[in-house]
């Protein structure tokens, strides 16, 4: 699947179940209410961001000399901050701050939720079809190993279409998720992981485990910081 996230699928010959760790909170709906609890508690606000054409930002054309600390996207259910890895993902962090400081991903949706098999939000994509990006690619790095729950709740991690073809989605880990080794690493969900638990236990909308969040959620714009 285009920008897609690629599932490796570990089968226990015991079990017959996927090899990943899938904690009660999000593989069963536990009915309406907890659903509208939950969102309530993150006091999401109405949003008007909708699917458009992806602004030109041009690449960086050198690595920057001081990486990035945190990314906060601010968005309309509460701020999300992440801790970049910084010099184990150069390049990445550079395009990635390069894009945010040039307003790519404000009014931005995060367009996709998964919540079996793996878990996680999916955002970056103007377009909000899971097809858009930036004018550029760039290679991947900082791959995890190989092995169960590889992704931990937390992470966040490039999404891509195969090797070389990171753009500006990305994906924000809300359990431990066992995945190919093929997305880069960039960061970790130091503030506001409580925001996706919350938007994944609303559910994907019109049921079903893989598509549009319940509760719509966008980045409205992204502060990029050294200290």
């Amino acid at each position: 699947m285009s920008k897609g996230v690629k599932v490796k699928r570990l089968v226990v010959a015991v079990t017959a179940i996927l090899l990943m760790h899938s904690p009660s909170a999000f593989a069963e709906q536990k009915g309406k209410s907890v659903k509208a609890e939950k969102v309530s508690a993150i006091k999401c606000s109405p949003t008007k961001a909708a699917g458009h054409t992806p602004p030109s930002v041009a690449p960086a054309d050198k690595l920057l000399k001081r990486f990035p600390r945190t990314f906060t996207f601010a968005t309309n259910c509460g701020n999300i901050v992440v801790t970049t890895v910084g010099a184990k993902a150069p390049i990445t962090i550079t395009q990635l701050a390069t894009l945010a400081r040039g307003g790519f991903f404000n009014n931005t949706l995060c367009h996709r939720l998964t919540t079996q098999g793996l878990y996680v939000l999916q955002c970056g994509d103007p377009t909000a079809t899971g097809g858009g990006g930036p004018n550029f690619t760039y290679r991947d790095e900082n791959l995890p190993a190989e092995g169960l729950n590889n992704y931990p709740a937390g992470t966040v991690a490039m999404a891509n279409s195969g090797p070389g073809t990171n753009g500006s989605q990305f994906f924000l880990v809300f359990a431990d998720t066992t995945l190919s080794a093929n997305y880069t690493i960039w960061g970790t969900i130091t503030q506001g992981l409580e925001i996706v638990k919350a938007i994944a236990k609303a559910g994907v909308k019109g049921g079903g485990a893989d598509g549009a969040p319940n509760q719509p959620i966008s980045i409205n714009r992204v502060t990029v910081s050294n200290n």
